[in-house]
């Protein structure tokens, strides 16, 4: 074990490190021995268990629209990409899969697209009211991207109770090689500040070894999250697609984005973490590791069969062919054998 590296962890929970400081300790852990991210891991599962136990809180995902108008240079989906077979589920089919959901346990309902403008923030209000109407006590996650404060304020009004939008990076000028002119780091953090301010839980997140981000990036990530304190993070390895401008980046480490989750868990001990799809699909075990290093949630899909793999924001996506009950009876079977538990339940978070 790295000698001072253990101190190091267990000061994160009483002191906030400077910003050479985290990166300092990023670099550590990145070429640290297994007993030290052994330490590292445990360290973030006990913080976890702490708040929640051993439970494990199931979104389902479902991805109503692949269309974008956006062009980012690591996304599958971008508006430039003319291969990708578009689609866009009804209202019908939407409430179809909530109602299969709520079925199989499912008490939060996670609407996910690309930024597309067909449907109107009125249209998102109103499929938000008809899911809570046919289903009061579950909560609704939307997860649309940018959208301007009085749209927000609609969404909030119609009942949603969470947003998600990672913030992908929290270093301004790593942002700008991540996105095209148009899309801002400023606008990005207005709409967070946004969300916060309109009562919505909260999620933002990045991804791991994107292409140009540096130890320094990461650190950054971590000193936002702290100072923003969102409800949720999501973070999960960079998985390149054929047909963006990243091609060619390697994926990024599953051991680095473990890391990542250990010490957010740590920083943010009351955050709801995802284990992602993406890591998922990095490694076969991905999920279960990034649950006992820290994460609390996972999210099964529910959208049809039929459209999962038209959503494919990077390449090799699991669980696009498998029913969702299939799905959640094998995830059950896999979590138990690392003692956590799937429960019914909208899993907010908690102070």
């Amino acid at each position: 074990m790295k000698e001072g590296l253990t101190e190091k962890i267990d000061s994160l929970q009483t002191s906030l490190p400077s910003l050479n400081e985290l990166i300092y300790l990023i670099e550590e852990l990145k070429n640290s021995d297994d007993d030290t991210l052994r330490y590292l891991f445990t360290s973030a599962r006990l913080i976890t268990e702490k708040t929640y136990g051993k439970k494990v809180f199931i979104r389902g995902l479902i991805e109503f629209s692949n269309y974008c108008k956006n062009n980012c240079y690591y996304c599958g989906i971008r508006k430039d990409n003319k291969s990708v077979d578009r689609y866009r589920l009804t209202k019908e089919e939407i409430l179809e899969c909530c109602a299969q959901g709520w079925e199989l346990g499912f008490r939060t309902f996670v609407l996910q697209s690309g930024e597309d403008d067909f449907h109107s923030a009125e249209d998102i209000a109103k499929l938000t009211s008809s899911i809570k109407s046919a289903h009061p006590d579950c909560a609704v996650t939307l997860s649309l991207g940018e959208k301007s404060r009085e749209e927000y304020a609609l969404f909030r009004s119609a009942g949603a109770d969470r947003y998600l939008l990672r913030h992908e990076s929290a270093d301004c000028s790593h942002y700008k090689k991540l996105k095209p002119p148009a899309l801002t780091f400023e606008n990005r953090m207005r709409c967070l500040q946004d969300l916060k301010e309109l009562g919505f839980q909260t999620g933002a997140g990045f991804m791991v070894g994107s292409p140009f981000q540096t130890s320094e990036s990461l650190a950054k990530d971590l000193l936002f999250l702290k100072e923003f304190q969102p409800h949720m993070v999501g973070i999960g390895p960079f998985i390149p697609h054929h047909a963006t401008p990243f091609k060619d980046f390697p994926q990024g480490s599953v051991k680095l984005t473990l890391i990542m989750i250990a010490l957010t868990r740590i920083l943010l001990p009351h955050a709801l973490i995802p284990a992602t799809t993406a890591l998922g699909t990095a490694d076969p075990l991905g999920r279960e590791k990034g649950l006992q290093a820290g994460a609390n949630v996972v999210m099964p899909n529910l959208s049809p069969v039929s459209v999962r793999k038209k959503y494919e924001l990077y390449e090799n996506k699991i669980c696009t062919s498998s029913e969702a009950a299939e799905c959640i009876e094998c995830l059950k079977r896999r979590l138990e054998k690392i003692d956590r538990q799937i429960v019914v339940d909208r899993g907010d978070w908690q102070a």
